[in-house]
């Protein structure tokens, strides 16, 4: 049975600080001056959570090592740190909304002085909401400290209303962290009434799902295995983690569940074959007089060693060198093995993974432009990219015979060369017609794609699709607020078609 949503605090109001007591930081269990376990988590999510007032208290009689371990680490996340004793702490002397209190244990006296400061005791470690035995002050109870923040987002809501939307996100702690530093998940309202609850497996589910109104995913972060099959059977040949398991389940039996995006939506960006075949339908765009932009030429290859390979390549209008790439574009280990192969005779025992992409290599003057479409908003930043064929081949003559092997997110081969020919080239008109051309095609809310400009044609060749990408590029204060807008307007224009 599930617990109910914690009681509103004696006045509704947002909430504007939050105090982290000793007990909820520090582990009692360990002989020396240590954190629990989940301290620090709790620590980044409310350094970014765009709060006013953050603080973490304790008391006179703390031994002068855990003092000592509570200020550094209040330093570290840009937290205040004090005795609470009722005269070193003015919060109450200026703040407007409601304060915080999270603890474990508490005695009369600090019970007493929160009712002085009007602050609202959270108690971990309780089993539900209770009353303040000591004058009328309320107490909300949460079993674990990760309730803190559906608490949080449940009393605002209290305080503003039916026009706020809480959105719930998922996505593994590293990507979690990156747009969280950015500003882009903040517990308090943004200026277009979005509220972010991060959703975590270690709670169940359906609890915390009763505070979201929308949820965010990044599913590719919880894919445990991706087996090919057909494009109609795509859905059933990838393995998630329990976790996304159970809230699939939940999306698919919950038909009120906002989600941006359907899992279904994002399964073309998994399969490098999918998508190729999908931007060969950019030829819809092309008019007389103006750059063609267009996937490249491909091939998928089963077997390296095939005898009719090099008939197949020449069919379809590849030369080498070219690039070569697993079919499925991520969510396993090796997605992002890939290889230039100079010659044939590369392809015999090449260990990129089979089934693969043979994908023409594009002379691009060695820059790559990064495409970010979130909702109507296009931008884009350009970076450096793989040298021309020609620096690849003297390259490889001088390395000795043999396919370039790396790693795309880790090792990709730049040039150390300074070229502008292409940026002058770049055409952000046809750019974006072709993002919104995507955009309806994919039925996607924030995705990214990246162009390399050809040198000489300058068509303008799409290499690669992918799904709710960083966007650490563009600027904060451009992109958050357009991130914000396209989930805003999505959950809206869903919310008006039900």
């Amino acid at each position: 049975m599930e617990a109910p949503p914690p009681p509103p605090p004696p006045a509704a109001a947002l909430v504007s600080g939050v105090i982290l007591d000793e007990s909820v930081l520090l582990d009692n269990n360990s002989e020396t001056a240590t954190l629990r376990s989940p301290a620090l988590s709790l620590l980044r999510k409310l350094r970014h959570s765009n709060l006013p007032h953050l603080g973490i208290s304790y008391s006179s009689s703390l031994s002068h090592d855990k003092v000592s371990l509570l200020k550094n680490t209040a330093t570290q996340y840009s937290i205040d740190c004090f005795i609470l004793d009722g005269s070193t702490w003015t919060w109450s002397d200026h703040n407007e909304g409601s304060v915080l209190y999270v603890v474990t244990k508490s005695s009369k006296d600090t019970f007493n002085l929160f009712n002085k400061l009007n602050w609202i005791i959270i108690a971990v470690d309780a089993k539900g909401a209770v009353a303040d035995p000591y004058d009328n002050l309320k107490t909300l109870g949460i079993s674990r400290v990760e309730e803190l923040y559906s608490t949080i987002c449940c009393l605002n809501k209290k305080a503003i209303g039916k026009d706020v939307v809480t959105v719930g996100y998922i996505m593994k702690p590293s990507r979690e962290e990156d747009f969280a530093k950015r500003g882009a998940f903040p517990l308090s309202p943004t200026p277009n009434g979005l509220m972010f609850m991060p959703l975590t497996f270690e709670l169940p589910l359906p609890s915390q799902l009763q505070y979201v109104d929308i949820i965010l995913h990044k599913a590719t972060d919880e894919i445990l295995s991706l087996e090919l099959n057909s494009s109609t059977e795509f859905a059933k040949s990838i393995t998630y983690t329990t976790g996304m398991q159970e809230l699939k389940r939940y999306m698919e039996h919950h038909a009120s569940c906002f989600v941006i995006d359907p899992l279904e939506k994002i399964y073309p960006v998994l399969d490098r074959l999918k998508i190729q075949q999908i931007l060969l339908g950019l030829e819809d765009l092309h008019t007389e007089g103006h750059l063609t932009i267009r996937g490249p030429h491909f091939l998928k290859v089963d077997d390296f060693n095939e005898p009719d390979l090099i008939r197949r390549l020449s069919e379809a209008k590849l030369s080498l060198p070219s690039i070569v790439k697993p079919q499925i574009a991520c969510g396993v280990a090796d997605a992002h093995s890939m290889a230039i192969v100079f010659r044939v005779e590369d392809f015999k025992d090449l260990s990129v993974p089979l089934p693969a992409i043979v994908q023409e290599y594009v002379d691009h003057s060695s820059t790559l432009f990064k495409i970010y479409v979130l909702g109507e908003k296009v931008f884009y930043a350009v970076k450096k990219s793989t040298p021309n064929i020609d620096i690849l081949i003297k390259s490889s003559e001088s390395n000795g015979i043999g396919p370039l092997l790396f790693d795309s997110l880790k090792s990709l081969p730049t040039s150390t060369e300074n070229s502008l020919s292409a940026t002058h080239q770049f055409d952000f008109a046809l750019v974006t017609d072709a993002a919104k051309w995507l955009a309806r095609k994919l039925d996607l809310t924030v995705f990214g794609f990246d162009i390399v400009v050809e040198e000489h044609t300058h068509d303008h060749v799409i290499v690669d699709v992918n799904y709710l990408p960083s966007f650490k590029e563009v600027p904060d204060d451009v992109s958050i607020p357009a991130f914000w807008d396209a989930i805003k307007n999505k959950f809206e224009s869903r919310r008006d078609k039900k």
